[in-house]
């Protein structure tokens, strides 16, 4: 294998490394006011690099990859039922009770104040861990909807 071939890999290899903490500190601190040009400064990068090889790796953009965490914590505490809608925007790190609500919809398929009413302390007698990856929201903006798809 040549010389360069092997740098090549070697640089793919560190950039993935860098790819992992950046989609790992996101998962840790979804709640905390964070922004790809922070995000991007955590790795050394351009807030443009990041995302474009944030998407490539991963399919979506640093951005729509922490507002899905965002809202899977926010569809968590809306099941408890203790919180109202707008402690759960705010608890989940969002700062517009409007985009908090549009983007929930946009993933769920329904309002979080319909999602909460629904959800009425979750899926009885199933552990947490189920219940998490039978209520992921979709992402890339794509919700399940009701009837027929067409071509």
């Amino acid at each position: 294998m040549p010389v360069s071939s092997i740098d090549a890999d070697g640089q793919r290899l560190r950039e993935l490394v860098l790819l992992r903490r950046v989609r790992d500190r996101i998962d840790r601190e979804y709640a905390e006011p964070l922004d790809v040009e922070a995000l991007a400064r955590g790795v050394n990068m351009s807030a443009g690099h990041l995302s474009r090889r944030f998407r490539a790796a991963y399919g979506e953009s640093p951005y729509s990859y922490l507002m899905t965490r965002r809202i899977e914590r926010a569809m968590a505490l809306l099941r408890r039922g203790d919180l109202s809608v707008t402690e759960v925007c705010f608890d989940v790190g969002c700062s517009s009770l409007g985009t908090f609500s549009t983007r929930f919809t946009e993933l769920v398929g329904v309002s979080p104040s319909v999602y909460r009413r629904q959800a009425g302390g979750g899926p009885e007698g199933m552990p947490s861990c189920v219940s998490k990856q039978v209520t992921r929201p979709v992402r890339n903006r794509e919700a399940r909807r009701d009837g027929p798809r067409l071509a």
